[in-house]
């Protein structure tokens, strides 16, 4: 994990449900524990891991799915592609679906509108 990968899980601790002012509620055996997950590079709370780490799906495709884990074509995240042809991150596939669509129909307009006077 590199330092902004670090920083990213450190604030995902905040919201996991184990968590209260730094020490883990699961580790507390009568006597406050510190949080390991907060203070390491590597993942080592299996529910950090299951539970909160899908929190952030980019991060979660960085440390979890390294082979399976794709760059998307606009804005160059890594993603878990849902089929073999995916080529965009689930954020920017909806502005490309858009933005195709919009010059298709551009394109058919033009198209129609341009075909000059019809011969009888």
């Amino acid at each position: 994990m590199n330092y902004q990968q670090y920083r990213t899980a450190r604030r995902l601790v905040h919201s996991c449900c184990n968590y209260d002012c730094g020490n883990c509620l699961l580790l507390d055996g009568g006597e406050e524990c510190i949080c390991p997950q907060s203070i390491t590079y590597s993942l080592v709370c299996r529910w950090f891991r299951a539970a909160v780490l899908p929190l952030d799906p980019g991060l979660c495709a960085a440390l979890l799915h390294r082979a399976d884990r794709r760059k998307c074509v606009l804005c160059g995240s890594y993603y878990l592609p849902k089929s073999n042809r995916a080529k965009y991150c689930p954020d920017c596939a909806v502005t490309a679906r858009r933005r195709k669509e919009a010059e298709r129909q551009r394109k058919r307009y033009y198209d129609s509108t341009h075909l000059g006077p019809k011969k009888p």
